[in-house]
């Protein structure tokens, strides 16, 4: 004869977490110490496992519900055979009644795991079921257990996703399915980069994860915009986007998804190369010599310094495409939204003829005269906000580029030169770079050198 179970969460050390993961659903088999569901409070993730073997006959908990302990996981029926359940506990006996969360509707979720049959043996999960007899009620014969404290660090059984809560927080995010995501760490622990991976070859792939989200960018599935109506707050006006908002904002939102960012800092000390900027200027008044000239031929340099900066990933993330050219695109700020027109063969150029050709793209950017031909082909980009402010930002990578320069104001500095503080020029350099390609040592190195660069203006000159 079955015996109808419940399964409820035992004692977690909160008072309420949310519900992360349902990984049973109506109908299926489940063994002892298979894990029913995930919790998430906010120091780590915990999955509760069946205090017994049987086949589930309802889900009482959803995705997003809060549960404490006591709550209602699932009903289990369980061969009698199977279990040594305890004497029933007298009917209309107010301890004995579970203290359930309500029971939402049974929500559709993933198939959990068969057990892993290697997991030790000698850590037994967490008793946390009550016996029912099927037809009667369940205040009628339930019989409690002990349910002591679940362990948060428990290897998940089986095929299981093992994974920080901020790992998954992230896939969230980003409406991956955490248990699509294969592991590249320790024990097949979830990494940030495995789940960016695991975006790239969705969008490349075109597939779409599940979990219900209706917003998709490429492959990859997002939660849905807000929807609010603002004008219950105040008064309201509407403005659409431009064209050009539009296709970057795309681009943007794919970008910063895709590629795993990181930002590094620097100061470069411009301090004579000022000085001479503004004598070049002065020798040349029908030309506007910008620092960004000087800019543009410090990254050359470092760009044949290191290679692996003037770079691409392929389509499959397999190869990196080294170029043997020197492309810059540079950030324009017009009434429409920025564009970025690229300037070819910047190594050959020297410092009037970049300005020339500076001047002349920025004029056609602004009057929206750019063709196509204009905007692609970059190896590297900058952006440039020296004009207006700032001591540092994270420019977004211009895939299919590897890394952006982002420039803010140069300010005068103290700077100890072994003597004394003497005031310097010094300008804020912002290098975000792809981590897929680029380590954070390589990337510093890079850093130091376009600062060396910018520092001596003879270097720039040879």
């Amino acid at each position: 004869m079955a015996d109808l179970k419940e399964a409820l969460v035992p004692d977690i050390g909160s008072d309420k977490v949310p519900v992360i993961e349902v990984m049973i659903k109506a109908g299926d088999r489940v063994e002892k110490e298979q894990s029913l569901i995930t919790l998430e409070s906010d120091k780590a993730t915990m999955e509760v496992p069946a205090p017994f073997a049987g086949t589930v006959r309802e889900v009482k908990v959803k995705l997003g519900d809060e549960v404490a302990e006591g709550s209602l996981i699932a009903m289990i029926e369980v061969d009698a055979t199977a279990t040594e359940a305890p004497p029933p506990a007298k009917a209309g006996s107010d301890d004995e009644k579970p203290t359930a969360a309500p029971a939402p509707a049974p929500a559709p979720a993933p198939a959990a795991a068969e057990k892993d049959q290697s997991q030790p043996a000698d850590k037994p999960a967490p008793s946390v079921g009550r016996g029912v007899q099927p037809g009667s009620a369940p205040e009628a014969s339930v019989a409690p257990t002990a349910r002591p404290p679940l362990d948060a660090t428990v290897v998940m059984p089986g095929d299981a996703p093992y994974a920080s809560p901020a790992i998954r927080a992230f896939a969230r995010e980003l409406g991956v399915d955490i248990a699509q995501v294969k592991g590249s760490g320790r024990g097949g622990r979830i990494q940030r980069d495995d789940v960016s991976a695991w975006v790239k070859h969705a969008l490349a792939s075109g597939a779409r994860p599940a979990g219900g989200a209706s917003a998709a960018i490429g492959g990859l599935s997002l939660l849905p915009w807000p929807k609010v109506d603002f004008s219950k707050f105040g008064e309201i006006e509407e403005k659409p986007l431009s064209r050009i908002q539009k296709i970057s904002g795309a681009n943007l939102s794919r970008n910063w998804a895709m590629i795993p960012h990181v930002t590094h800092h620097e100061n470069a000390d411009i301090t004579e190369l000022e000085a001479f900027r503004k004598q070049l200027g002065a020798e040349n008044k029908d030309l506007k010599v910008t620092p960004l000239v000087f800019q543009i031929k410090a990254v050359v340099a470092a760009l044949k310094q290191f290679p692996q900066f003037n770079a691409s990933l392929d389509e499959s993330g397999e190869k990196l495409i080294l170029k043997k050219y020197f492309h810059i695109g540079i950030a324009v700020d017009t009434p429409d939204g920025l564009v970025v027109p690229v300037l070819r063969d910047c190594d050959k150029k020297g410092l009037l003829e970049l300005a020339r050709e500076l001047g002349e793209i920025s004029k056609k950017a602004r009057d929206k005269k750019l063709g196509p031909a204009e905007m692609s082909g970059g190896c590297f980009s900058i952006s440039s906000l020296g004009g207006i402010g700032g001591t540092g930002f994270t420019p977004i990578v211009n895939a299919p580029e590897v890394a952006i320069l982002g420039v803010t104001k140069a300010a005068m500095k103290p700077v100890w030169n072994g003597k004394e503080f003497a005031p310097r020029l010094m300008l804020p350099l912002s290098l975000s770079y792809d981590h897929r390609v680029i380590d954070g040592a390589l990337a510093a190195r890079f850093s130091v050198f376009l600062a060396s660069q910018l520092g001596d203006i003879r270097r720039l000159l040879l």
